[in-house]
């Protein structure tokens, strides 16, 4: 029998989509591997604190519209007290459907307790083609190649939106 990773269940009264057409996602509207173990992470309503992991995981989906673009970021913040931040990216990634292809930006964090906006620099933005077989955008966060314990990340929200 496989190992599963137990993981925070997506709760869709956590996900909120506004008259825009974009989603804002809670923490508890996510996917978080780990995350029903309060030894690596305290998962509330309005916030996900990351106590301690080697495999940072933590995804969502949402309906689109296809024929149009996203971009999907989500907000973070690492305490000052965070560890195992250091010359490590953190991807956010994203894909339309189960069998899309993942596109994704890297972003360095730093343990600095202020709120930030990742990626950082250039903007996710995803495509959903006219004809996409499929109208789910798949996203998340991701660190799962390093094998550095880290710590001290608070994840604020997700966020969905139409270009």
């Amino acid at each position: 029998m496989p190992f599963k990773k137990p993981h925070h269940t997506t709760d869709p009264h956590y996900i909120f989509q506004q008259e825009s057409g974009s989603y804002l996602i809670k923490p508890k509207g996510l996917n978080i591997i780990w995350g029903n173990d309060d030894r690596y992470w305290n998962v509330q309503e309005d916030v996900a604190e990351l106590i301690q992991v080697s495999w940072l995981e933590v995804s969502g989906a949402v309906p689109v519209i296809k024929g149009k673009k996203y971009k999907v970021r989500f907000h973070v913040r690492v305490k000052a007290d965070g560890f195992g931040w250091n010359n490590i990216q953190v991807l956010v990634m994203a894909k339309v459907g189960r069998r899309g292809n993942y596109e994704f930006k890297p972003t360095t964090l730093k343990s600095d307790n202020n709120e930030v906006i990742i990626p950082s620099q250039n903007d996710l933005e995803i495509n959903v083609e006219p004809d996409a077989s499929d109208n789910l955008l798949h996203f998340g966060l991701y660190e799962v190649w390093s094998g550095k314990w880290k710590g001290g990340l608070e994840i604020l929200n997700a966020e969905v939106i139409p270009v």
